[in-house]
């Protein structure tokens, strides 16, 4: 049981904010304003990994807050990462059961804003919004007028349905519209892209994977989108893959074992995946997961497409697969998140019954090498530029162009165009404002 719900996610970086990482409208009990503190102290030290920098005295009744007890307890040297969320958001976060418009948004190397993703199933995509149409105004004002000190404020209102906005874009042939789109619930799909691109003698498999989500209701944990673009690409024959991990900030382990299992070479069947460490207290629990081989997949190498926001389970499947296959990164330096983390509540009674969800770091992995200490990230190497305004497949963009090249040619050519440029800004649908 306690298995199924390893999660690796990242909450909030300083460029990039991402879906459901964390809702902070955690109920507290009226009856006993310290019962829950005393509740999150408690969990803290029976499963927080780094429970031995914990302090030693806490004063339950100097914290105005939930939250605010939480941080301080955090060892914030390595911990971004744990937070505090309702039952009920963390199993709609986990399942990519969301609210809201369903877009993302981004900047082109001209600081330019345009679309860089949508979830089919969402309003925006139900209105057939794309990658790369650009953004020039939000409610009748200017791009230029929601500009901060640390990107843009858009005050979008709410992540709850029924909340209206309009949006100006320039579309790929020029021309302009002007949409009204009105928040709703959805399903996110994780698989924002799937194709096989033939080129010379080589079947390359495409693949934009958004997030490591689980599909709902489903025993044992998996993605039926995996199962179905795993199957896509078999029945392609494809040689080669590309997975385009730019924007995906990790899920769950149990998808991100899935999909290793698809990709790593036979050779592998049956070798050590990764071992996990828990602190001191939960040592009982450390334990190694081994390769289970599935599909017929034979892959020479595997091109993954990173960013600053490639976290988590995104590095966990780099970091795993690298010791049995040749696994190349372009684009950005991944972010940095070798730790993961489950909910708690269901192992203490006060949180579980005033619907306090608390997500902790609770574990760090090790690849078969025993690479383990990640926290800056894996640096690419091919760096390539993000251009949110081509959309996806379309080889005018330079991370999927450097990955073909590189596939084609072992390098990028003497006819590349990329043009490195560190990301500055981008949003993601799900937070207000």
């Amino acid at each position: 049981m306690l298995r199924a719900k390893f999660i690796l996610y990242y909450a909030v970086l300083t460029a990039s904010i991402f879906v459901s990482s964390c809702n902070k409208n955690v109920e507290e009990a009226p009856q006993d304003p310290n019962l829950l503190k005393n509740a999150i102290l408690e969990t803290m030290q029976e499963w927080y990994y780094w429970n031995d920098q914990l302090p030693t005295v806490v004063n339950i009744d100097s914290y105005g807050s939930n939250e605010e007890l939480l941080y301080n307890l955090m060892y914030l040297q390595y911990d971004r990462w744990s937070y505090l969320t309702t039952k009920d958001d963390f199993e709609k976060a986990f399942t990519g059961q969301n609210a809201g418009h369903g877009v993302g948004f981004g900047l082109n190397a001209s600081n330019e804003l345009f679309i860089s993703f949508v979830y089919k199933e969402s309003p925006a995509g139900q209105d057939g919004w794309k990658r790369g149409w650009q953004i020039l105004e939000i409610n009748g004002q200017p791009i230029s007028s929601y500009k901060t000190n640390g990107g843009y404020n858009f005050d979008l209102g709410e992540n709850r349905a029924g909340i209206s906005n309009s949006f100006t874009f320039k579309l790929p042939d020029g021309s302009t519209t002007t949409r009204t789109s009105i928040k709703d619930n959805y399903q996110a799909n994780s698989v924002l892209h799937k194709e096989i691109i033939e080129q010379r003698d080589k079947k390359i498999g495409y693949w934009v994977y958004n997030s490591f989500k689980a599909t709902p209701n489903l025993s044992p944990t998996r993605s039926v989108e995996v199962e179905e673009t795993l199957k896509y690409f078999e029945e392609g024959s494809i040689n080669e893959l590309i997975i385009d991990l730019r924007y995906n900030g990790g899920g769950s382990v149990d998808v991100a074992e899935q999909i290793m299992n698809a990709l790593v070479p036979a050779a592998a069947n049956g070798k050590l995946m990764y071992t996990n460490d828990f602190n001191p207290v939960k040592e009982s629990l450390n334990d190694s997961y081994n390769f289970e081989r599935t599909n017929n997949l034979t892959l020479d190498k595997l091109v993954v497409i990173t960013s600053r926001g490639s976290a988590s389970s995104s590095e966990l499947l780099i970091n795993c697969l690298k010791p049995y296959m040749e696994v190349t990164l372009v684009g950005e330096q991944t972010y940095g998140k070798p730790v993961g983390s489950f909910p708690l509540s269901s192992f203490n009674n006060v949180l579980d019954q005033n619907n306090v969800e608390l997500v902790p770091i609770t574990f760090a992995i090790a690849n078969a090498t025993g690479q383990a200490a990640y926290y800056d990230g894996f640096p690419a190497d091919i760096l390539a530029a993000d251009d949110p305004s081509v959309n996806w497949g379309n080889q005018e963009d330079e991370r999927l162009s450097a990955a073909i090249s590189y596939l084609l040619y072992g390098s990028l050519g003497t006819t590349s165009r990329t043009k490195p440029f560190k990301s500055n800004w981008q949003m993601i649908d799900g937070f207000s404002g």
